[in-house]
């Protein structure tokens, strides 16, 4: 029986199922699972016709894919179906558990579950644990993919391989990882966090701390502030400062300003000297404004500064920096007096000046601006960051674009910002 392709149980649940003159028998209600070798195999669909159920064989089955099911038999054909214990059901006994890994605690949960053709049989292969699997269940992935587009980002998977999930039995309750919650921190941050929130602030701080500095720097910017200041207030000196330390300074502004002053200045005290006074710079900012929207990260050279010159330089420079989108052309006062995209710069000629290739014509912004008017900036001229600037120039830092879809999507309630 040919199945092609690959498929998730999402997009097959409620589908009909054809007889083999295209006469539908039923729709499909679930598929029963049984151990395979390497991977599980659905040995059987349980399709539902007037409020009654019949198991259909996998052996019945004729085709099998997201836009066609048919069978090799006719509805007279059809065995009703009795739900029994020792069967192992997709739907019933999968879908929606959590998954907990080696150490036993709450890790995921499963979304929607992919299936691929293996040999003549289909095998499950991965679960779901993201985004994704939430809007394919309800039929908005598609449209969720288009609006993300718009803000230029990308709807991410987020699957664990079946290789990583031990055996199944019927009359599930969890479902087991083989290996440890360490794994998880391949997750995306979005999904981590969303895992932190769902679960107790006990288990949430645990489940935090295993995470390495690195991933619990993306994640932590993820989470709502309250949930921020309570998992950073717990920790030790030492671990919080690491994690803040990683986090690009205005995200890290936005973790102190919810924390007891006394915390955040200890962290503050425990930092490297430089990303400190960053951090403090962004604090002295009010909210709503440009300069509380901000970072103070980004990528200057002078302008005669050669093309050869800024690439080797950028190299080294980007390592430490969240997003580039632009290299900014200032004097030695730091006044920003042009603007290169990297396209630009790499299509130039390596000998030729940054003088001779920057954009003069800046659209910049006040410290002092309000948020709205920065982001109706960054629409009305398709920018991806904005320079923010002082009464004599100076460039103080940028919006992006990024920075100005978090403030009309907010992830988690709106921050905002107390200095410290």
């Amino acid at each position: 029986m040919p199945f092609f392709g690959e498929l998730f149980a999402s997009e097959i649940l409620k589908k009909p199922v054809l007889d083999p003159k295209g006469e539908e028998l039923g729709s499909v209600k679930d598929l029963m699972i049984v151990r395979g070798d390497p991977l599980p195999r659905v040995s059987a669909l349980i399709i539902e016709r007037k409020k009654k159920f019949f198991n259909l064989p996998w052996t019945d089955l004729n085709i099998f894919n997201k836009r066609i099911i048919s069978s090799k038999i006719y509805s007279e054909s059809l065995q009703p179906y009795e739900s029994a214990e020792e069967d192992l059901l997709l739907v019933r006994d999968i879908l929606d558990k959590q998954i907990v890994d080696a150490n036993g605690a709450k890790v995921v949960r499963v979304n929607d579950i992919k299936l691929e053709g293996l040999n003549t049989e289909a095998v499950l292969i991965a679960v779901d644990v993201g985004m994704r699997g939430i809007m394919r269940r309800i039929g908005v992935e598609r449209g969720g993919e288009d609006l993300l587009k718009l803000f230029k980002r990308h709807l991410p998977y987020n699957l664990i391989s079946w290789n990583y999930i031990q055996p199944l039995e019927p009359k599930l309750t969890t479902i087991s990882l083989t290996v440890p919650r360490q794994m998880v921190s391949e997750l995306h941050p979005a999904d981590i966090a969303e895992i932190i929130s769902q679960v107790s602030h006990k288990e949430g701080a645990t489940f935090f701390k295993d995470l390495d500095v690195d991933v619990a720097a993306e994640a932590l910017s993820e989470l709502e502030p309250d949930v921020q200041a309570a998992i950073i207030s717990d920790m030790d000196r030492e671990r919080a400062s690491d994690i803040i330390e990683m986090m690009p300074p205005d995200e890290a502004a936005d973790v102190l300003s919810d924390l007891p002053v006394d915390k955040a200045k200890e962290i503050l005290e425990n930092i490297d000297e430089e990303e400190a006074e960053d951090i403090q710079e962004l604090l002295s900012h009010e909210e709503d404004t440009a300069g509380g929207l901000m970072t103070n990260e980004f990528i200057a050279y002078t302008p005669d500064t050669t093309v050869r010159e800024a690439i080797e330089r950028f190299r080294q420079d980007a390592l430490d920096i969240e997003t580039v989108y632009y290299i900014y052309i200032v004097d030695q006062g730091e006044k920003l007096i042009g603007v290169a995209s990297l396209r630009e710069i790499l299509l130039a000629d390596p000998d030729s000046r940054l003088s001779e290739i920057m954009e003069t014509k800046l659209k910049t912004v006040a410290p002092g601006e309000d948020e709205m008017a920065v982001a109706e900036i960054i629409s009305k001229y398709n920018l991806v960051a904005l320079p923010v600037v002082d009464t004599e120039g100076a460039l103080l830092g940028i919006v992006t674009i990024d920075d100005v879809i978090d403030m009309i999507l907010p992830p988690a309630a709106k921050r905002k910002r107390r200095k410290v």
